[in-house]
């Protein structure tokens, strides 16, 4: 088959685009990495040339073009099937389609109060109670999905898949924003930092030079 691409925004701040990055890291995909930096000059006109939504991320292979994070996951999933990026039983596979879809639908007072800034640390904002109300949600779903699913590895179903892929952009939220969980949720966390792909995007990202002042807070 035609060799995938995966057009990803800035790894800095792009927390969508490292969703299905990971899923073809972990997935052991070869695919091209086209990066667009994102709001500056002409980055919306590049944008469109690969997708009409133009947003990021975007994956393409061959006449095959396929938008939205969590699809292009669905995506690699298909195509890889050895990788199992979804959990074998199907209560389980229910269990992490359902939380898939509510990082994809939810979490909106995090995401709008700590944005994506993976190479930031040592940031503090305020914790108004939506946002603790959505750190408590985490605490309680990483909690039971590792108590609960996770007991043969070290992540959410303890081998890698689609829903760790989902949820790592907040883990890595949580390390730049000094936010502390407890048991089995930190840890999971603490997996997240030390996973080699995660290592890689975040040293990538350390290499950048655009700054986007909006998703620069709590300094």
């Amino acid at each position: 088959m035609d060799r995938l691409e995966l057009v990803i925004g800035n790894k800095t701040y792009s927390g969508w685009s490292l969703r299905p990055w990971l899923a073809l890291k972990h997935a052991g995909a070869r695919f091209d990495e086209h990066r667009i930096a994102l709001y500056v000059a002409g980055s919306k006109e590049r944008l469109l040339q690969h997708s009409p939504a133009g947003k990021v991320p975007v994956l393409k292979q061959g006449p095959i073009t396929v938008w939205d994070s969590l699809a292009i996951c669905e995506y690699v999933a298909e195509q890889f099937p050895a990788a199992e990026l979804w959990p074998a039983g199907f209560a389980d596979r229910a269990h992490a389609r359902s939380i898939c879809a509510e990082m994809h639908s939810g979490f909106t007072a995090i995401r709008n109060a700590m944005p994506f800034n993976c190479r930031a640390v040592g940031r503090h904002v305020p914790i108004t109670p939506d946002v603790r109300s959505e750190i408590d949600r985490l605490q309680a779903l990483w909690q039971e999905c590792r108590t609960g699913y996770g007991k043969g590895g070290p992540w959410l179903f303890g081998q890698f898949t689609i829903a760790d892929a989902m949820y790592a952009p907040v883990a890595l939220r949580f390390i730049t924003y000094g936010v502390t969980l407890k048991g089995a949720a930190q840890t999971y966390v603490e997996t997240v930092q030390g996973d080699l792909p995660v290592k890689e995007w975040i040293v990538s990202a350390e290499s950048e030079t655009e700054v986007m002042e909006d998703n620069e807070v709590g300094r």
